[in-house]
């Protein structure tokens, strides 16, 4: 057997990962469910008044602020692809937040963007070296990471940030802007559209201007990332062997495929990712670096992984579903997260009918007396406390989780011990 692995040797049966089981939504029936629940919206919006669930103004901020979750979800994607559970995805953002406004600041915001991901990087290396070479516990190690990079950025702040005009022992000196994009004559048409206030037709309007008008040229790269990461792990030799090591490294190992490496250039590309996600936060939505800027937003990105099934598609949804709700702290959030309690009883009920038809009388009739209790919450309040806007990311993120939990296939290997050899 040759240490090398040919075109031939992953094209082999016993290399192939797994097809995840349960049924997958065709691309038709995703956009008609995504649709429908756009029009359900819509419902609620014209019912309530509340406009600005749909505005473009409302989603232009969900898109900006889904993009680093996104990035996080990507690096724990690339990590447990390769079968390594990386839970220091918060820590790696912090060193990108540091990082990428430390040099940003001085340099200018592209070098910042570049020095953000070599941070992360760094954060992703130590978790290989650890959970790799030494086969530490995964969720140890990543908690580790977090402590580390959090105790290591609040040392350096002031040593590097005090002193400078507009620095502080807690937040860097501004960080010049990089730029962002507004396509003229379609994103005042959308703009315009969407203030009319019609039926699904404004709110698509709203969806799609939120895409168009003030769009950071970061959040271009951040958004290409998504596919660029589905082709290279689903369509290329080189993701086939990763997958496979987060599948079955013993059958990869057999067939020439060496899985330290794999293991490292996954974790490394996960943390450099991980580390982009902070360097947006501290640099195109705020510019500037503040402690505790990332916010936990690392955690709720392995939960949008999680929830897309460790697949990139899958994931986007997940991270503009947290992204969305996130931005209701910015935007109208009393008067929004109120309307949408009545979209989420709609949806419970559905749902419960849904159970219903498949003979599920147990889970539907729980989903709807749910479904009744948020609706009574809606029928006998105007508004909602702040501290539930403030909490809505958190509580949607385990409400998705739980309800998708039962169609979640994690790769077979992910978090096992590995040992070079062990299968011989």
């Amino acid at each position: 057997m040759t240490t090398s692995t040919t075109a031939t040797d992953v094209n082999q049966p016993s290399l192939q990962p797994a097809a995840p089981t349960g049924r997958k939504l065709s691309l038709p029936v995703l956009l008609l469910v995504i649709a429908g629940v756009l029009a359900l919206t819509s419902i609620v919006r014209i019912i309530t008044g509340a406009d600005g669930i749909t505005n473009v103004s409302q989603m232009s901020t969900a898109l900006e602020l889904a993009v680093p979750i996104g990035l996080a979800g990507l690096g724990g994607l690339w990590a447990e692809r390769a079968g390594v559970v990386n839970i220091g995805l918060e820590g790696m953002m912090i060193l990108g937040t540091w990082f990428g406004a430390w040099a940003g600041f001085q340099w200018g915001p592209w070098t910042g963007v570049l020095v953000g991901i070599i941070g992360g990087c760094i954060g992703g290396l130590l978790h290989a070296f650890v959970t790799v070479t030494f086969n530490v516990n995964h969720i140890v190690s990543g908690v580790a990471i977090n402590i580390l990079a959090l105790g290591a950025t609040r040392y350096l702040a002031p040593l590097a940030f005090e002193g400078h005009q507009g620095g502080s022992a807690k937040q860097s000196p501004p960080v010049e802007s990089i730029g962002d994009f507004t396509i003229p004559g379609l994103s005042d048409a959308l703009t315009e559209l969407n203030s009319k206030g019609w039926f699904f037709i404004s709110d698509l309007a709203g969806l799609l201007g939120g895409l168009v008008t003030n769009v950071s040229w970061l959040t271009l790269v951040a958004v290409a990332l998504i596919p660029a990461t589905w082709w290279i792990l689903w369509r290329s030799a080189f993701g086939l062997r990763l997958r496979s090591c987060g599948e079955n490294p013993i059958a990869a190992e057999s067939l020439g495929v060496n899985v330290y490496t794999y293991k490292y250039l996954a974790v490394i590309i996960s943390g450099g990712l991980a580390g982009l996600g902070g360097a947006f936060l501290s640099i195109v939505a705020n510019p500037f670096y503040l402690e505790g800027q990332t916010s936990g937003r690392g955690f709720i990105g392995l939960a949008a992984m999680i929830f897309g099934n460790w697949m990139p598609g899958g994931l986007a949804l997940g991270a503009g579903l947290f992204g969305y709700t996130d931005s209701l702290n910015l935007r109208g959030g009393s008067e929004n997260v109120h309307a949408l309690l009545l979209l989420g009883a709609l949806l419970l009920v559905i749902g419960a009918i849904w159970q219903a038809v498949r003979k599920k009388y147990v889970p539907a009739a729980i989903t709807f007396v749910v479904g009744a209790l948020v609706y009574t919450w809606y029928a006998t309040t105007n508004e909602v406390p702040n501290q539930v806007v403030a909490a809505t990311p958190y509580v949607i993120t385990l409400i998705v989780l739980a309800l998708s939990a039962q169609r979640l296939r994690m790769p077979k290997a992910d978090g096992l011990p590995y040992r070079k050899g062990q299968g011989k």
